[in-house]
């Protein structure tokens, strides 16, 4: 069995892993929509991940296990051929035999869930059960998209109580900074935003995916892997998995605020509405997933030389 060095070669790796949605990219560009259950768009932030954490990795594997995860990346690949190819309106006709009620959201779900199988089968070929340390951010944020676009095709709206507990409270809140910096008039009922301003007013009716609570969930499983491979204390895991989930409250807080200030200020138009609402909250949710991550490893990067110096400069006073 043939070993080769990955000094230099993590590029094929990163070629292989990402040729799925490259070829998506290029037979349905226009698929890749932002919003979180209207496209692919998500597949380019599991792509971005996906680099982030392997490239640079220098690990020693058999020849075979490309041949392999090749094999499964064609396969991904066909099945992205027939969905662009009239399998997609399959996938929708059978969502009534099994009691969906979003037909879009299970559409996209089967989507994120072959692209996530992809991942994991192929990253447990080339590194074996080493993958979950080397690699976990991308699968699990893809295999999370999908069981957030599962709830919210078998549940939609506000179906799925616990889920929209918090609804209410970050409207109330959201409401109270509009009033407070006289941008317009708003008032919160339940799930309800009701807002008057300059360019005309328009009732929200906001539901757990578009406060962002799939957002909440999706970080809580990206944070939890990429910790899981950080050798760090416990304790300050806690802290950065704490600091990130009221960080991730925030921003989903300035995206209904950002949506409500759209409205007060700059179009009442409800198609207008509807093209800005499809893309504020991944723009705003994954750069900040992106940005913390980064931070964190640039903190730590940080810490970790400069306790070696601290380690380097005690062993020359002992010496001396």
């Amino acid at each position: 069995m043939k070993a080769i060095s990955l000094e230099g070669s993590y590029i094929p790796i990163l070629i292989l892993l990402a040729s799925p949605v490259l070829y998506t990219i290029a037979i349905a560009p226009d698929t890749f929509q932002m919003g979180w259950n209207e496209g692919r768009g998500g597949f380019l932030f599991a792509l971005a991940f996906i680099v982030a954490e392997i490239a640079g990795i220098k690990y020693a594997m058999a020849r075979r296990r490309l041949y392999l995860a090749s094999i499964l990346a064609v396969a991904c690949m066909v099945y992205f051929t027939l969905v662009e190819n009239g399998y997609r309106q399959v996938i929708m006709d059978s969502a009534q035999h099994y009691g969906v009620r979003l037909k879009d959201s299970w559409t996209w779900m089967w989507d994120y869930i072959v692209l996530g199988s992809f991942m994991v089968g192929a990253l447990s070929i080339l590194y074996g059960r080493r993958w979950v340390r080397i690699a976990p951010a991308s699968p699990i944020y893809l295999l999370g998209s999908a069981i957030i676009l599962s709830l919210d095709a078998f549940f939609p709206y506000n179906t799925l109580g616990p889920l929209q507990f918090i609804v209410p409270y970050l409207l109330q809140f959201d409401a109270w900074i509009i009033n407070t910096l006289d941008i317009g008039s708003a008032t919160a009922r339940s799930n309800m935003l009701f807002l008057n301003g300059s360019k005309g007013s328009m009732a929200l009716q906001v539901f757990w995916p578009s406060a962002g609570v799939h957002s909440i969930i999706i970080y809580s499983l990206v944070m939890l892997a990429f910790l899981l491979k950080m050798n760090i204390q416990p304790r300050r895991k806690a802290i950065y998995f704490a600091v990130g989930v009221a960080g991730t409250v925030f921003v989903n807080t300035m995206r209904i605020l950002a949506l409500s200030i759209y409205v007060l200020t700059v179009s009442a138009d409800i198609n207008a509405f509807e093209s800005f609402h499809s893309v504020a909250g991944e723009i705003m949710f994954l750069p900040w997933l992106a940005g913390y991550l980064t931070l964190i490893m640039y903190v730590e990067s940080r810490r970790a030389k400069s306790m070696g110096n601290d380690t380097a400069s005690k062993n020359i006073q002992d010496n001396e």
